[in-house]
């Protein structure tokens, strides 16, 4: 009889079924509203991973009581389609599939989606409370920040494989964790180390040049992550070390090196490429494959909490407004006494 001890088995988790998990909270959210959001896509790029990333939004939102609208336009008049969402009444949320110019023109793009209108949490003030820490719109703490939902997907799916601790206080349930991203593009690999950070992880977030380090300081010291760089660091150093890997890089060729894996990995892949070999079965305890569909129910609970605040937002002016005109009466009746 053989004294080897057996490999365990890697667990293979697929995004159908983290995805369902979170669709009972999308419906019930949706039962409040009491009507069917509408959510538009915009796709002005020959990009196959867009196609299909719009493709599968619209069958999401279909199946689950929102109403979608995809709209192809050419690039060149893309900015004027999304002012005329913007100033549409009909319209509660704006999807653009990017890449569409592959430059700072994006950037730019992002930014003219109103914000009471963007269900992908890239415009500016968005962005800025999330790196800044800020989870609220509000000071009374009731309406949540829209997160970028690609990210987003990705902390869910770490909530849903119990990576975050729960006995920690919320904001740390990622402390003692350490995480490599590789990929640092602005719109998911560095807000992920960001928000993983600003969660309590060690993060080393790896691009082609180079290495960066987003942590909370020691002892979670900071509200909000700080980062530095790692000079002469490259996935040598990150990778033997870190509880979870996770990749997007848009590259067929690219593949995680397997031999650097910690044993007992997580291993996450948002590309839409395969950033790892079947061979990682071997050294993770987990891998999840792809994330899309848990990144289009994110979208519609983004889109969800943007209709949420927009009636809690006429709510407060409703009462507001009562309570004004509350006042005035009660003044003129007071002058109509003395008189």
């Amino acid at each position: 009889m053989d004294d080897v001890a057996e490999k365990p088995n890697c667990k293979v988790v697929l995004a159908g079924g983290i995805a369902k998990t979170l669709l009972g909270e999308v419906h019930e959210g949706l039962k409040k509203i009491g009507r069917k959001p509408l959510l538009v896509g915009f796709l002005a790029s020959e990009d196959p991973a867009a196609r299909v990333y719009a493709d599968w939004t619209k069958k999401t939102c279909e199946e689950n009581g929102f109403s979608y609208e995809l709209r192809i336009v050419d690039r060149e008049l893309l900015e004027d389609a999304i002012l005329d969402a913007n100033t549409d009444p009909t319209v509660d949320g704006i999807i653009v599939y990017y890449p569409i110019f592959g430059s700072r023109q994006d950037q730019y793009l992002q930014q003219i989606v109103d914000v009471s209108k963007d269900v992908e949490g890239l415009s500016h003030r968005y962005i800025f409370n999330m790196y800044q820490n800020i989870r609220f719109l509000d000071p009374h703490h009731t309406k949540k920040s829209i997160l970028p939902c690609t990210p987003l997907a990705v902390i869910k799916i770490l909530e849903y494989l119990r990576i975050y601790n729960t006995f920690l206080p919320y904001g740390n349930r990622l402390h003692g964790r350490t995480v490599t991203v590789i990929n640092r593009s602005e719109v998911v690999g560095r807000p992920l180390a960001a928000l993983l950070a600003n969660d309590g992880a060690c993060v080393y977030s790896v691009d082609i040049n180079d290495v960066q380090q987003f942590t909370r300081g020691e002892g979670l010291r900071k509200r909000r992550h700080e980062v530095v760089e790692k000079p002469g660091w490259t996935l040598e150093n990150c990778l033997p070390l870190s509880d979870v890997v996770i990749s997007g890089v848009p590259g067929e060729k690219y593949k995680v090196p397997n031999h650097l894996l910690r044993e007992g990995a997580v291993c996450i892949n948002f590309s839409s490429e395969r950033n790892f070999t079947p061979e990682v079965k071997e050294k993770a305890s987990i891998y999840v494959p792809a994330i899309g569909k848990v990144t289009i129910v994110v979208l519609l609970r983004n889109l969800l909490r943007i209709v949420q605040n927009k009636i809690d937002e006429a709510a407060e002016a409703a009462s507001s407004a009562a309570k004004e005109a509350a006042k005035v009466e009660e003044a003129t009746q007071t002058n109509s006494d003395k008189a």
